[in-house]
C-alpha cells in the first residue's frame, strides 16, 4: 500500500497501539473512583473511559456521582499512574517490527494521543519507543478539541507533511476511530480491546488483532 505512493504516512494513537498502557491506567482511575464513592471496576473503567481526555473522563465522573469529584482525585490519578506505567508498561506486541519496516520504506509517521505529552514521555519512554517519535509527538493538549473531533488528527498531519487523504491512522478506540475517519483518513482498527465490530461501526475500514498485520500493509 504505501509502496504503491498512495499514502504520505502513518499516525498511531499511544495508548493501547504504541504502548500497552490501557489495563493499567483503567486500574488506576478504578480504584481512585471507588475511593472517591463511585464503585468501579478495570473493566468498567475501560469500557467507560477508554479513548476518552481527562477533561471529558472527569465531566463523566461528574454525573455519575452527581456532583463535581474532589480535587486531589487527578492529583492522585497522576502521580499514581506515573509510578504504575513506569513500572509495568510495556511496548505493545509486534509494534517495533512494524517501525522498523517503515522506517525501511521511508515511511514517515508519528503519534497522535489524547493523552498529555508528559504521560506519552514516560510511556514512550520506558518502553524504548520515545526516541522513535522525537518530534513527532502530538497531543489533545496542542489543539482546541481533543478526539473524537478531528482536530488533532489534521494538527499532526499538517506538521508532518501529510495529507489528510493520504494518512492511514491506527486507533483502539472508537472514539479515536471516529476522530480520525471525521478527518478524512484511512482508519484501521486494533481490536484488543474493543470489537471489531464497534471499530468498523464507528468508521475503520479494516481492522486487526496483531500489530504484525500492519506490515501487509507496508511492503
Amino acid at each position: 500500500m504505501f509502496n504503491g505512493a498512495r499514502y504520505d504516512g502513518i499516525l498511531f494513537d499511544c495508548d493501547g497501539v504504541l504502548v500497552d498502557s490501557e489495563r493499567i491506567t483503567s486500574r488506576v482511575w478504578a480504584g481512585l473512583l471507588t475511593n472517591i464513592g463511585l464503585p468501579t471496576t478495570t473493566e468498567q473503567s475501560l469500557a467507560t473511559y477508554l479513548g476518552n481526555s481527562m477533561a471529558r473522563c472527569l465531566e463523566i465522573v461528574t454525573e455519575q456521582l452527581g456532583h463535581t469529584p474532589p480535587d486531589s482525585l487527578l492529583t492522585d490519578f497522576y502521580a499514581q499512574v506515573k509510578v504504575a506505567l513506569a513500572s509495568e508498561v510495556v511496548a505493545v506486541d509486534g509494534i517495533v517490527e512494524v517501525l522498523d519496516a517503515l522506517d525501511a520504506a521511508d515511511v514517515g509517521y508519528g503519534v497522535a494521543s489524547n493523552g498529555e505529552h508528559e504521560k506519552m514521555e514516560t510511556t514512550l519512554g520506558a518502553t524504548g519507543l520515545l526516541s522513535r517519535f522525537e518530534g513527532r509527538r502530538f497531543s489533545a493538549v496542542d489543539v482546541a478539541r481533543p478526539k473524537p473531533a478531528p482536530d488533532l488528527f489534521l494538527h499532526a498531519a499538517q506538521q508532518l507533511g501529510f495529507a489528510p487523504s493520504r494518512t492511514i491512522v491506527v486507533e483502539d478506540s472508537p472514539l479515536g476511530v471516529f476522530g480520525a475517519s471525521t478527518a478524512g483518513m484511512t482508519v484501521i482498527g486494533y481490536a484488543e480491546l474493543v470489537s471489531p465490530e464497534r471499530l468498523m461501526a464507528a468508521g475503520a475500514v479494516h481492522t486487526v488483532f496483531n500489530l504484525r498485520e500492519l506490515l501487509a500493509f507496508i511492503r
